[in-house]
């Protein structure tokens, strides 16, 4: 009976905790892999209205499911559980991760960010429900612009893409271009100086930091490295459970089922996963401390504006024009169309994880679709599709499509001063 009422005591005080915390999040395991999530698997086919045409896409893609992007952090953890495994502190749940985080090794090595089988899948399937979704847009030899990145995983996602879409129509004439020509459009964060002075100012980094030494459980890390463990400080405790949050969280990505609740509970899962998705809300969109971030799309949007008014008005023979580059080209281009559950300004950054989600909006594969579609009558109008799902173009209007000369209006309205 005094078993019985510690239990429910102890349970209690669990719920106590949890409920104390009206921003705690309750999101699945899968969910909580964040940016590091496999597209989705189940997309409804593509409808519109027998009024309208489709004539036009505009596509702008992140690189699919990838190994590791560096051995970093794999590496950084392999030292945790040897040291571990050499005091005798690691725990038996320490040496399953330590078995994990070897496979994850063995698997990336000289193959560290490419493009994994899953990830060319991905592109695959994204360009085969284009062209079926579409499929009149690339008849009678129609042609297809595509540029990417020069990362790799980037170039060869648009050529998995294009490939597929060959397969579909080998009609279809492809003029494709990789490299850092492409840089503004596909890497602004690389170009872009406003940007990286940003970043050298670590203007977000207090916000960040003040949320993650209050947020970031460090129980996970313990269980595997053991209580004796012997962290140097706090700051490297919490740097360790973070590193094992991102090597288990990115196992799917390349295909390993890492069985993650063997190493966190739900909520240390969703814990850890707020953390890594504030960094990249406050590192790569619109916020209230710096519109930068999203400005830097700006260059993107003009070109969405050009392409589409080139097609209309003749002088872009391109019936689609495909881009592929990262989780930071598409992060700053949503925020700064302020597109659904992709753009969210707050002074309140605990409230961050409840209304932009990185698993939402930036899973491997993810993508910006704008479709241009022509009427019976002859006036053009326009659908975005964020992941294959349609989406308003402008905030607080449930339209899907939008006249041409509208949205037009609206993407010039949203660039910076300095951009028009």
């Amino acid at each position: 009976m005094r078993k019985l009422f510690l239990t429910i005591i102890a349970a209690a005080g669990c719920l106590t905790a949890f409920a104390a915390d009206p921003m705690a999040t309750n999101y699945t395991m899968s969910q909580c892999e964040g940016s590091l999530t496999p597209y989705p698997t189940e997309i409804n086919p593509a409808v519109f209205p027998d009024s309208l045409r489709p004539v036009f896409i505009n596509h702008v893609g992140r690189h699919g499911a990838r190994y590791p992007a560096s051995s970093a952090n794999c590496l950084k953890l392999q030292r945790a559980l040897n040291r571990a495994d050499s005091l005798g502190t690691i725990t038996p749940a320490g040496r399953q991760l330590a078995k994990l985080n070897d496979l994850v090794i063995a698997r990336s090595t000289n193959q560290w960010g490419a493009l994994d089988s899953l990830g060319m899948a991905e592109q695959r399937a994204i360009a085969t429900r284009l062209f079926y979704n579409f499929g009149e847009i690339f008849s009678n030899g129609a042609t297809v612009s595509a540029i990417s990145s020069y990362s790799p995983r980037a170039m060869m996602s648009m050529y998995c893409f294009t490939h597929q879409l060959d397969r579909m129509d080998n009609r279809i004439n492809f003029v494709t271009s990789t490299g850092r020509v492409n840089s503004q459009l596909m890497r602004p964060f690389d170009t872009d100086e406003d940007y990286k002075q940003f970043r050298a100012d670590e203007l977000w980094r207090p916000a960040y930091e003040e949320y993650f030494n209050k947020a970031c459980p460090t129980t996970a890390i313990r269980k595997v490295l053991g209580d004796r463990y012997p962290f140097k400080d706090e700051h490297e405790e919490r740097d360790l459970a973070i590193t094992e949050y991102y090597v288990v969280a990115g196992c799917q990505a390349m295909n390993i089922d890492p069985g993650a609740s063997r190493f966190f509970t739900k909520e240390e899962y969703n814990a850890l996963w707020s953390c890594f998705n504030l960094r990249q809300y406050l590192q790569r969109t619109a916020t209230t401390i710096s519109s930068v971030p999203a400005d830097i799309a700006s260059q993107l949007v003009q070109d969405l504006i050009q392409t589409t008014d080139g097609f209309i008005n003749g002088t872009n023979p391109a019936v689609a024009n495909l881009r592929f580059g990262h989780a930071e080209t598409l992060m700053p281009l949503l925020s700064l169309l302020r597109l659904k559950d992709c753009y969210y300004v707050t002074n309140y950054f605990d409230t961050v994880a409840l209304h932009w989600r990185d698993f939402d909006v930036v899973p491997m594969a993810a993508n910006f679709q704008m479709i241009l579609f022509k009427s019976t009558s002859g006036k053009y109008y326009v659908r975005v599709d964020v992941n294959e799902k349609p989406v308003p173009l402008q905030p607080n209007s449930p339209v899907i499509y939008t006249p041409w000369g509208e949205a037009r209006d609206y993407l010039t309205r949203i660039l910076p001063l300095t951009a028009q």
